[in-house]
């Protein structure tokens, strides 16, 4: 009888430790989505309000002010578009030796810099086609990253296979802007958006086994705000993609 009570705690305590296990996964998974959902909320408004600054409709269609062509009409606009890579390598970097908080304020303003150098897709494509496009690619995000979250299978392999894509991706568009053929955008796109579905739920999964109910707050946070910065990434890229595919052009 005795060992039968002690084998009965030993499995309730095991049932009500992995119920707790559980309760902060759920919990650490909510908070990487919500800096997720935040992170582009910002992205969404400074571009936006960036578009609005740099370009007026002049009726025969839209031309630069001052400030648009300061930061798309000159040599600025390679430093626009290069800024936001080199914060994610400083933010990978660099984290270890960061407050959670001040790696959060460098993730926001990492978020910022991006919607200044995306604020050019609304001169590029109508207002109702990035909206659509917006929704399409945050349907596919949430059944790919609740894939990932919920199966069983190990999707570790999958890591080098995609790396491998993106790596082809960015060599092919290098070689594309010398080449200039619609084929092999057209292509680039089409693969980008595959790669990039592929890796939301390879990430979701990687995120989910990181997460460890002994970490502390602060390297819990920390996971957290990478976790988010990889799911942001792969947002961003599949919804540039598929807007290439499918984004009505102005």
């Amino acid at each position: 009888m005795s060992q039968d009570f002690r084998q009965t705690a030993q499995m309730g305590g095991r049932a009500a430790e992995m119920a707790a296990i559980d309760q902060g996964l759920r919990a650490h998974m909510l908070k990487v989505y919500n800096y997720m959902a935040v992170a582009l909320g910002v992205t969404g408004i400074v571009a936006f309000a960036f578009f609005k600054l740099s370009f007026v409709d002049t009726g025969a269609g839209l031309a630069y002010t001052e400030l648009g062509a300061t930061l798309f009409g000159s040599a600025l606009k390679w430093l626009i578009m290069l800024a936001p890579l080199g914060m994610v390598f400083f933010l990978s970097f660099r984290i270890h030796a960061m407050a959670t908080s001040t790696a959060q304020l460098v993730f926001w303003a990492f978020a910022a810099l991006m919607g200044v150098s995306l604020s050019s897709i609304f001169a590029i494509y109508t207002a109702q086609s990035i909206t659509q496009v917006f929704f399409i690619t945050a349907a596919a995000f949430a059944g790919l990253s609740l894939y990932g979250y919920t199966t069983k299978k190990s999707l570790s392999g999958m890591g080098s296979f995609l790396m491998m894509g993106v790596i082809g991706i960015i060599i092919a568009s290098i070689v594309n802007i010398f080449l200039a053929s619609g084929a092999l955008a057209f292509a680039i796109s089409v693969i980008g958006v595959l790669v990039f579905a592929g890796l939301t739920a390879y990430d979701t999964q990687k995120i989910k086994e990181m997460y460890l109910a002994s970490d502390s707050m602060e390297i819990a946070g920390k996971k957290a705000i990478m976790g988010a910065l990889s799911l942001y990434m792969d947002f961003i890229n599949m919804f540039l993609f598929m807007l290439q595919l499918f984004g009505n052009r102005e």
